[in-house]
């Protein structure tokens, strides 16, 4: 619809009065977009401008570092830089990105990232196969759901590309020709670049009415025409076989004609074939001589564009590697072994990084998984940022870094590979220490619950000799000063000292952050002439009045099968650390750790039906030679293998594992140091930590 007639204007005057549903019909009339040659229209679909807005459903939240690894060995990667990897829903770990106010990223990040790879679970509902025939992962996120998801994560991407900057996505046929429309609609048609092939699983299946699938699509834009791009070179392969060819002799003519047509070869002009010119410019003959790779073969007679007859043809030596094309099955696809699902190779990485990036340039992938991006952007002296919703994800990427010089050294010339990961930290974004939190100093405790609860800046900074720290929703909010006041607390007598300063200078709202204990209300807010006092409490008690979408807590998957589902958090929420009860056993061969009982400390779920013993247990893990200083995780088990049978859902995880009494976990001695810590994580992220003495 073009134009509102003036019924169609009353109509929806008297619809917003009411407030009725206003059809979907007007939504281009009254919310004009200017449309991309080329768009996606389906359900769910919301505009660019609301998507890097701050808004209920996706929001900036702060930074809390976690721990700082290598920080000894290697303080800095670079000035004012360390690497990062974050637990944290990616779309507002993005947020915040691009809000570039964070102290921990300020500056640092937002327009300065060169390359960025994701592999997003597929959204297919289909499930794949592990290497020894298990299910490995189904990724559930469907249709336009699962469309909308990415294209929300690529629109904010692409802010934080540096203006010459490239991105990867990769992605199966299900979703492929919907996520290539997305990305000429987001990054722009002629910003595409190629649409690389690359293996995926190796299904051999038989008695089907369709073509087994082989391959995956990598879909590669730049952010702009002037984008930077290394040419990649691999090793020359024969186009039948796929094997490794050795060089040949060809002849060094080409068809059509070119000018000027002669060449100087060994000292003498020749003219090329007739109705052919020489296939090098004259600078590359005289290389290719110097290299020994151009001879001349007296065998061969041909007539030259003159007409004379001539005796002894020019051939050259074909290199031994050649520039990469679009084909990229001569690499494996995904990798499977004990650590995790779904794990990209190295040497797909390898090529990707090495094509659009240099050394010291910045790196990220948001689906960071495995870390195979991050490990071989460590490997090949490149900075980098991660980012993963699961524990497992974190773990299992702290534990690929850490052991670095165990693994595959890839090949990189120009400066030999370290021996040790370069200063990285953990970062937690949504899910937070409330110690830490206590911690921070004065002004950088004001800043993250700013960030915390959105409070915007004033030019307002005082009322009636209150100070004040910024508004929310547009109304006054101050930060409770527990630091000055020993002992103090927002009760009563507090707020009619403020309302007797504040009460006729402002609107019907005032805004008061403080610990949680510093509180004497039960209540979310106090009434005093017609002034609503509101108490945003740290850590944090959800005031409905104020949300119109309920915060939802991060989901840690309860079996292996579903560790790549595709979750989305909402708000942010405290660490509160579950009630764990235990007991060793110890005996000359093993040792044996008894669960008695495991409780999330959230006893209830969505339902609000209170949660069974191990109901809301996620996954154990495990570091069989703890050094007393840094979890590096051995092995782990999900809620779903404790069972041992093999439930699709975590519904249904839970509903078995309920019904036992207790759980043990063995360790054979042989492969126990002198301590085992073992980290408990329930289905919110929360985690438990136990050390067992061996010896």
């Amino acid at each position: 619809m073009k134009n509102l007639n003036k019924q169609d204007i009353e109509f929806l005057i008297d619809a917003i009065k009411s407030g009725k549903e206003i059809p979907l019909e007007y939504r281009y009339a009254l919310f004009p977009t200017k449309q991309k040659e080329y768009e996606l229209v389906y359900a769910g679909k919301m505009r660019k401008e609301d998507i890097l807005a701050d808004n209920e459903e996706a929001k900036a939240v702060p930074l809390q570092i976690e721990k700082v690894f290598n920080g000894k060995k290697y303080p800095l990667v670079a000035p004012d830089w360390r690497n990062l990897l974050v637990f944290g829903d990616n779309l507002q770990v993005l947020k915040t990105f691009y809000k570039n106010e964070d102290e921990i990223i300020k500056n640092k990040i937002k327009g300065k990232v060169k390359l960025i790879y994701i592999d997003p679970p597929f959204g297919t509902g289909d499930e794949y196969d592990g290497n020894k025939g298990q299910s490995a992962y189904s990724a559930k996120k469907k249709g336009a759901d699962f469309v909308e998801f990415l294209r929300r994560r690529l629109i904010i991407l692409r802010e934080i590309l540096a203006d010459d900057g490239t991105i990867f996505v990769r992605i199966d046929y299900h979703f492929g020709h919907y996520v290539k429309l997305v990305m000429d609609e987001v990054f722009g048609k002629n910003n595409f670049r190629n649409e690389l092939v690359i293996n995926r699983f190796k299904r051999q299946l038989r008695n089907l009415n369709q073509f087994n699938h082989s391959t995956d699509s990598l879909f590669f834009y730049s952010k702009s025409e002037n984008y930077f791009f290394n040419e990649i070179e691999r090793q020359r392969l024969d186009v039948f076989s796929g094997e490794k060819a050795e060089p040949v002799w060809r002849g060094m003519s080409s068809p059509g004609l070119r000018n000027p047509p002669e060449r100087v070869i060994f000292g003498k002009t020749l003219l090329p074939p007739k109705g052919r010119h020489w296939t090098f410019r004259q600078e590359r003959v005289d290389e290719l001589i110097k290299e020994k790779r151009i001879r001349i073969n007296e065998k061969v007679q041909y007539t030259d564009i003159g007409g004379k007859k001539v005796r002894g043809l020019p051939e050259y030596l074909q290199s031994d590697t050649v520039p990469v094309d679009s084909n990229w099955t001569d690499i494996k696809g995904y990798v499977f072994n004990a650590s995790y699902p779904t794990e990209n190779p190295e040497e797909l990485l390898e090529r990707v990084i090495k094509s659009g990036s240099d050394e010291g340039d910045l790196v990220m992938d948001v689906f960071a998984g495995s870390g195979t991006t991050l490990a071989v952007a460590e490997k090949l002296d490149r900075r980098w940022i991660g980012c993963d919703i699961g524990k497992l994800s974190i773990y299992t990427i702290q534990k690929r870094l850490l052991e670095i010089q165990k693994s595959k050294e890839i090949d990189n010339p120009k400066k030999k590979y370290k021996k040790y990961a370069k200063s990285f930290a953990v970062v937690t974004s949504g899910l937070y220490d409330l110690g830490k939190v206590f911690a921070l100093k004065k002004d950088e405790y004001i800043r993250f619950v700013k960030g915390l609860f959105e409070i915007e800046e004033t030019k307002t900074n005082a009322i009636g000799g209150v100070d004040i720290d910024g508004k929310k929703k547009g109304f006054y909010a101050k930060i409770f000063p527990y630091w000055e006041l020993e002992g103090a607390s927002v009760d009563e007598k507090y707020l009619e000292e403020l309302h007797k300063n504040l009460g006729s200078k402002i609107d019907g709202r005032f805004y008061i952050i403080a610990p949680a204990n510093n509180v004497d209300f039960i209540s979310d807010y106090h009434e005093i002439g017609g002034v609503k006092y509101y108490f945003l409490k740290v850590p944090y008690q959800i005031i409905k009045e104020l949300h119109r979408v309920q915060f939802k807590k991060l989901r840690q998957p309860q079996s292996k099968k579903n560790i790549n589902d595709l979750d989305e958090a909402i708000g942010f929420h405290f660490v509160r650390q579950p009630e764990v009860k235990s007991e060793i056993k110890k005996t000359k061969n093993k040792v044996t750790l008894c669960i008695k009982k495991f409780e999330s400390a959230y006893s209830q779920d969505e339902t609000g039906e209170k949660l069974k013993n191990f109901e809301s247990l996620a996954m154990l893990l495990f570091d069989c030679d703890y050094d007393g200083e840094q979890f590096v995780m051995d092995d782990y088990t999900f809620a779903g293998d404790l069972t041992k049978k093999n439930e699709d859902t975590d519904e249904e995880v839970r509903a078995e594992i309920s019904k036992k009494k207790n759980v043990d976990i063995e360790f054979p001695a042989e492969k126990c140091g002198e301590q085992i810590m073992v980290i408990y994580v329930d289905i919110y992220g929360n985690e438990f930590r136990e050390v067992i003495k061996t010896k």
